[in-house]
């Protein structure tokens, strides 16, 4: 339970991320920050809420991949309609 939980935090984390990275240019400092304060903050919650353990990286990952990419297409969604 504590996992998905985790997953869950990470994921309601990225949207907001994935949101505000799809506003900036490429490559610039905004951007790298869209991309990087979300992993600090992901290790943070994975430390103070799960044990160590290198299975759940890959939940992880696939957690914040996912969310920065959803969080680009909800903002591009809202700007159609």
């Amino acid at each position: 339970m504590d996992l998905l939980l985790v997953a869950v935090l990470i994921f309601l984390i990225n949207i907001f991320f994935g949101y505000w990275r799809s506003n900036t240019r490429r490559f610039s400092v905004q951007w790298l920050m869209a991309i990087h304060i979300p992993i600090a903050l992901a290790i943070v919650v994975r430390l103070l809420l799960l044990e160590w353990d290198w299975a759940t990286v890959p939940v992880f990952i696939a957690a914040f991949i996912g969310e920065q990419n959803d969080g680009g297409t909800i903002k591009n969604y809202l700007e159609r309609a």
